[in-house]
């Protein structure tokens, strides 16, 4: 496997060792989150094109409904994972 050198702030890096944290296991966990992330975007980027493509752009009325749905789903607290 291998090896790559990372820099952490002081304080991230005293937490990490106070805690006895597998800092490479939460590195490799991190990087393969954002990776999903980025796809994720990616995918739903060329969904809303091929969307668009296929429909057109949204006519005034659905545009404000779609943007209050938008906010309200905005305040919702964010929900835990698992």
């Amino acid at each position: 496997m291998p090896r790559m050198q990372i820099y952490l702030p002081d304080d991230l890096y005293q937490l990490v060792k106070q805690r006895e944290l597998p800092a490479s296991e939460l590195l490799q966990r991190a990087v393969r989150a954002e990776l999903r992330r980025q796809d994720l975007l990616a995918e739903a980027d060329r969904y809303i094109a091929d969307v668009l493509e296929e429909v057109g752009p949204p006519a005034g009325a659905q545009r404000v409904r779609a943007e209050a749905l938008a906010r309200r789903l905005a305040r919702r607290p964010a929900r835990k994972a698992g």
